[in-house]
Order: structure tokens, then C-alpha cells, then sequence
């Protein structure tokens, strides 16, 4: 049976999981990437190099991020949270996402990985989905 989730369990899947999938817009269609990200109660935390996804949303900045728990076949969670794009370029509230990031994946990633190998390479962006509206469903057998 598929159910709608309330609020509360939409923002608590949000918040324990680690790996969504961002959904914006490019030259007039859908444009959807995977991401860490970090969801702080507000708003979606993620950092990336420059590129397709940061160009998108700097000329549209509706942007979206789903999230899934799946267990099997018949018994999953999906939720999407639907905001706007920022750019955090504040040193210290930029500082302070970079530090929440970090903490939550303490393993290089794919940013961080490039920027130790290539001293040239662009510093990420570091950005934010400010939510506005969530949405979820979940399916169960039983």
C-alpha cells in the first residue's frame, strides 16, 4: 500500500540520510545528479566544483533534491524537498557549511580528492537548496 508521509517523518528522512538526488533545470530540461548532502532542519547543504549543475542553477534557482530509504521491492521511502539555489560566499558561513560537511563524510570526496591532487584546480562552490515545500511517500507489502 503507498501512503503519504507527514511532515515530520518527510524532514527525518531528510536528516539521517546521506545521498539525494538533485534536480534542476539545463538549457529547458531536467537536469537530475546525485549528491552528499547535509540537511540542517532549513535548508540542504552540498559543495561541488564548478560545472552543469552550478551553471543550471545560477540562471534558475528552483531546484529540488529526492531522497530514498529502500529495503526491498515492497518497502521504501521517498521524499522530495523542492527550494531555491544559494551560493553561500559569506567566509564564515561558508566556513561554518564546509565544517558540517566535513564532519558528516569525513572520507574525500570526488571535490576534495581533485583539489589535493591539482593544486589548480577551482575552489568548490558551496551552496544551499532553501526549502520551501517537502513532499513523501513510502510503500509497505503489508
Amino acid at each position: 500500500m503507498i501512503t503519504n508521509l507527514n511532515e515530520e517523518e518527510v524532514r527525518g528522512l531528510l536528516t539521517e540520510e546521506r545521498v539525494g538526488r538533485l534536480g534542476c533545470i539545463v538549457s529547458g530540461e531536467p537536469y537530475v545528479v546525485p549528491v552528499n548532502y547535509l540537511y540542517d532542519g532549513e535548508s540542504i547543504l552540498i559543495h561541488s566544483l564548478p560545472g552543469q549543475k552550478i551553471i543550471a542553477l545560477r540562471l534558475n534557482s528552483n531546484a529540488c533534491l529526492q531522497v530514498d530509504r529502500i529495503e526491498s521491492d515492497f518497502a521504501w521511502k521517498s521524499v522530495i524537498a523542492f527550494g531555491t539555489y544559494e551560493e553561500i560566499n559569506n567566509a564564515a558561513e561558508r566556513s561554518r557549511a564546509l565544517d558540517q560537511l566535513f564532519k558528516r563524510f569525513p572520507q574525500l570526496t570526488p571535490v576534495e580528492t581533485l583539489i589535493a591532487e591539482d593544486a589548480s584546480a577551482p575552489a568548490p562552490i558551496v551552496f544551499r537548496i532553501k526549502v520551501n515545500r517537502v513532499t513523501g511517500i513510502s510503500q509497505s507489502f503489508w
